[in-house]
């Protein structure tokens, strides 16, 4: 099954090495560019099945210039601590700029409980001064219910930030919130985006790939389909400019299926899962991980891209 997105040859950009930190599994990254250097936020894993996030920086997008030797995020809240042994920590993250701040929404589990989205920034002065400061982080997940792929369209709307997540493991769906310092999680209603196709590679369940990213046309969001055999592949749907809870047009096929050997074999086997995309000389590129074990990046032509997308289904 070939997709249209084409791996970079130098994949995996990153691997697990002899830091701790980082020693089981490097994967699942979002990322951002500031001032034409790209940041890859990658989450590690610990041979304890505690996760962190990890920075590595490349100045052309596809090879890594630096990796740095300690995390940039740790569990600090007791809902991502580990209360038993086994995984937990701050996993999958993805960052939005809005204003002078980065976003970055992650999944927090403690290994008991359901996992939840957690909502944390910090000044693009700060980062760039690799200075740590990190707002404390809020939940953004609805009491007593798993909730995880989640993050913000990087505008404000009339009726606030458009939020995309997964509440209930299996459809995507989406809610606005006005004010996302001081929002109430008990308020959230979780209205259904996007549900799976039954037959198709997308049928068990679907979630936020990569945040949606800002077209003429509108919202370009990738997704990440999961098959009854529990493949994970990659899709694209495009939203309204204006009202993003209306899904314009979605790949039928999937764009990006696991085929290479680190995308086949790994911590978790035949899994491609982006967190990150960006646009770059009409081109996009899509940060991904491997097999639950490596980050790895493709690219594809913009305009084939929406060609493609335009061409498929408006069903959401």
């Amino acid at each position: 099954m070939i997709g249209l997105f084409q791996r970079y040859e130098g994949n995996p950009i990153i691997k697990p090495d002899n830091k701790y930190w980082r020693s089981l599994c490097t994967f699942n990254p979002g990322a951002i560019e500031l001032k034409g250097v790209v940041y890859i936020f990658f989450r590690a894993m610990s041979d304890d099945m505690t996760s962190t996030i990890g920075l590595a920086i490349s100045k052309n997008g596809l090879d890594v210039s630096e990796i740095l030797n300690e995390p940039i995020y740790s569990p600090r809240e007791i809902f991502e601590q580990k209360l038993q042994p086994g995984h937990s920590g701050c996993e999958d993250p993805r960052v939005v700029l809005v204003g002078e701040r980065i976003l970055m929404f992650y999944t927090a589990y403690d290994g008991i409980h359901h996992p939840k989205v957690a909502f944390t920034w910090i000044y693009v002065d700060d980062f760039l001064d690799l200075k740590w400061n990190w707002a404390r982080p809020k939940i953004v997940s609805p009491p007593d219910i798993d909730d995880k792929d989640a993050c913000i369209i990087p505008q404000r709307f009339n009726e606030g930030f458009f939020f995309i997540h997964r509440s209930g493991g299996v459809n995507m769906v989406y809610d606005y919130i006005s004010d996302l310092d001081g929002m109430d999680p008990r308020q959230l209603k979780s209205c259904k985006l996007m549900e799976p196709r039954p037959g198709l590679w997308d049928c068990k369940k679907v979630g936020l790939a990569s945040p949606p990213l800002k077209l003429s046309e509108g919202w370009l969001t990738f997704y990440h389909g999961v098959s009854y055999d529990n493949i994970y592949r990659v899709g694209g749907i495009l939203l309204d400019p204006h009202r993003p809870s209306q899904v314009l047009s979605r790949t039928f096929d999937p764009l990006l299926s696991p085929e290479a050997w680190y995308e086949e074999k790994g911590y978790i086997n035949n899994v491609v899962f982006p967190c990150g995309a960006l646009i770059r000389d009409e081109t996009v590129y899509l940060y991904y991980g491997g097999a639950d074990r490596y980050v790895c990046v493709a690219t594809a032509s913009l305009r084939e891209l929406m060609t493609t997308l335009k061409g498929g289904q408006n069903d959401g």
